[in-house]
């Protein structure tokens, strides 16, 4: 059973930054799609950037140019580096690692929360 631990959220002025992290039970980068999930209250969740088994990568249209995700395979790690945070980027983020419809494994979610 692959675990999936989120940490770095936080509290953060606008414009300023944040490093995500999602830690891997074990190493799965070459079979599992890795992706970055926030949900902010009472919308839905929504996909904010994802990295494939081969390495493709694709963000959401609002966070292009502001935010990177990235993988660490010796830590089995996925990172997303966020900046420039602005208020409507406040949410709860998610760790996701998904094979097809074989597996769909979330992590518990840290909050990042954007404000003056």
């Amino acid at each position: 059973q692959v675990q999936l631990v989120e940490s770095g959220g936080g509290l953060v002025q606008p414009g300023g930054s944040l490093r995500l992290s999602c830690e891997t039970s074990r190493s799965i980068f070459s079979v599992y799609d890795m992706a970055w999930y926030r949900q902010a209250p009472v919308k839905q969740r929504e996909l904010v950037a994802g990295i494939s088994t081969g390495g493709s990568i694709n963000y959401e249209d609002s966070v292009k140019g502001r935010f990177t995700i990235s993988r660490e395979n010796a830590k089995n790690t996925v990172y997303l580096q966020m900046n420039n945070l602005k208020p409507e980027d406040t949410a709860v983020y998610y760790c996701n690692a998904r094979v097809g419809v074989l597996d769909d494994v979330w992590g518990q979610g840290t909050q990042v929360t954007v404000s003056s």
